[in-house]
């Protein structure tokens, strides 16, 4: 499956999207995350870490200095976050190449901030439809991200909640 979309109603919707994600993840998946501010990212975030069984004492946030956090999980999870960055030309300096497509999951949100091209196995965009409605898109970019879409359409999303 090359794209696929699902619409949340409030941020427990789109963390539980995020935590299907998560349960779904195998080591090497490299995850894009764009969306304007407040678009829900980091609320997304949250729900992988849950997925992959990160410890709740290692809370995912959207870090103010930090361009990478690592929460211990079942697998890894290497969190890039570039908001802070008004354009990124080589994650090279951040040990991006360490991560990606390692042992763990690599989430980056404000991915569109990076001016060339990162290897990756699923594109997603969150749209802001109201005060609690998203959008969710995403594009398998490896087959990675299409067993991956495979594996989240055929939970069914069925009205919009999750199965």
């Amino acid at each position: 499956m090359e794209h696929w979309e699902a619409t949340t109603g409030s941020p427990e919707e789109t963390r539980d999207l995020g935590r299907l994600l998560g349960e779904f993840a195998v080591a090497g998946l490299v995850v894009l995350l764009n969306g304007d501010l407040g678009a829900g990212k980091t609320c997304f975030a949250q729900g992988v870490a849950s997925g992959l069984e990160v410890s709740a004492a290692s809370p995912v946030t959207s870090p103010s200095y930090t361009l990478l956090n690592i929460h211990h999980g079942r697998l890894p999870l290497y969190h890039f976050d570039l908001y802070r960055l008004s354009q990124v030309d080589d994650l090279t300096d951040l040990g991006y190449d360490d991560f990606a497509e390692g042992d763990g999951l690599t989430l980056v949100e404000w991915a569109d901030r990076m001016t060339g091209v990162l290897v990756a196995s699923v594109d997603v965009f969150i749209e802001h439809l109201s005060e609690h409605q998203r959008k969710l898109s995403f594009k398998a970019l490896d087959d990675r991200g299409r067993d991956l879409l495979s594996q989240l359409a055929r939970t069914a999303w069925l009205g919009d909640k999750p199965m």
